[in-house]
């Protein structure tokens, strides 16, 4: 985790964020809001907390994908998938299906047995994961606040084996 990929990182949550991805904030954003969540998760990543996929186009990065396992011994055969993101720019082209397909691989060299990930009610977020295998698990109603916008918080499963 360079500072140069520290700052590419943060970049595109900004970005991705200010365009409406439902990816931790809902805009607008500032950097003051998104700068400390970005170098926590970087820093999470160098110390191998959880594992980071990154997509590059064009020489700089233009998606994520995180895999963050589980501390607990009788849930370490599965992982949950964090910030997907691609470039409000480039998305549209497949560049999210393929990033979901890499990191189901990814998990899958690792020896997972599933994934679980949580997406935001409203968004049809829900519908993108689903056409990758996902299904939904369970559902907590306005859990998810951003001032006075309740949302959904959708828990997803995809078994890999």
């Amino acid at each position: 985790m360079t500072p140069e990929l520290r700052e590419e990182f943060f970049r595109l949550w900004f970005d991705v964020s200010q365009a409406g991805g439902a990816v931790g904030f809902m805009p607008p954003v500032t950097e003051r809001q998104i700068r400390p969540a970005a170098l926590e998760r970087a820093d999470s990543v160098t110390a191998g907390a959880v594992r980071m996929l990154a997509g590059y186009e064009g020489g700089r990065l233009a998606a994520t994908a995180f895999l963050k396992p589980n501390d607990d011994y009788k849930s370490a055969h599965w992982a949950t998938v964090i910030l997907v993101m691609v470039d409000p720019a480039l998305q549209g082209g497949g560049r999210g299906r393929q990033l979901i397909e890499e990191t189901v691989a990814m998990a899958r060299d690792a020896g997972l047995e599933a994934l679980h990930l949580e997406v935001r009610g409203g968004t049809g977020t829900e519908r993108f994961y689903e056409g990758s295998g996902f299904k939904e698990a369970g559902r907590l109603p306005g859990a998810l606040r951003f001032g006075d916008d309740y949302r959904d918080n959708i828990q997803m499963w995809l078994p890999l084996a």
